[in-house]
């Protein structure tokens, strides 16, 4: 008789602690400000002394699995933090919110700017002062004449250019077939080229810097 007495004892505290088990809910909503009802995008909701949650989208809803009797915290960077429960005893799974949210004001400490003790202290720290080159003055400096012309005489020929250098070389080669081709020593216009480059003093010897 005892045994029976205790197998419907536990039986009882079973099913007791079963109906006291709370129902998960899908709990969503909204997140707006109380002036302009915008919705406010990325806030923090989680369920308290726990790590489950969520964030609200651009809009400022939500959704996530909780449980009947969850307080529901919610915290944003620039809003007072704010805290709801779920009421117990509902009759869906499904509940859903409006939840607003008050703005809160950040004061930081007040900063005073003393000026230099004097004119000359000042200028010689501006006259000190080492600034990094910045992206659009080394920009401009890359589309310099000059440099654009170094980088393009030193610059090798692409796959294009090989190939097209090499079909006027075989073009060449085919043009003067069973012929000697003509020698630059015997053209007049060669040497009358030379000259003047000769007189305009191209091949004197530049001095080094």
């Amino acid at each position: 008789m005892k045994k029976i007495l205790g197998l419907f004892f536990l039986f009882s505290m079973a099913f007791g602690l079963k109906a006291q088990e709370a129902s998960v809910i899908q709990f969503s909503g909204y997140v707006l400000t109380p002036d302009t009802l915008l919705g406010i995008p990325f806030v923090t909701i989680h369920i308290n002394n726990t790590n489950r949650g969520t964030i609200s989208n651009v809009d400022g809803f939500f959704s996530f699995a909780a449980t009947e009797g969850d307080t529901i915290n919610f915290s944003s960077i620039g809003f007072e933090d704010s805290y709801y429960v779920i009421p117990n005893n509902l009759q869906t799974n499904k509940y859903s919110i409006v939840k607003l949210m008050a703005s809160d004001t950040y004061y930081i400490d007040t900063v005073t700017i003393y000026p230099w003790p004097s004119k000359e202290m000042f200028k010689q720290a501006f006259l000190a002062l080492e600034l990094e080159e910045s992206d659009v003055d080394r920009a401009l400096k890359n589309l310099e004449r000059e440099y654009l012309k170094e980088m393009g005489e030193a610059m090798a020929m692409d796959a294009t250019e090989n190939a097209n250098y090499y079909l006027r070389s075989e073009a060449k080669k085919y043009y003067y077939a069973g012929q000697a081709p003509p020698q630059n020593i015997f053209n007049l216009f060669a040497w009358a080229q030379f000259i003047e480059a000769w007189k305009r003093g191209d091949f004197k010897r530049k001095k080094s810097n």
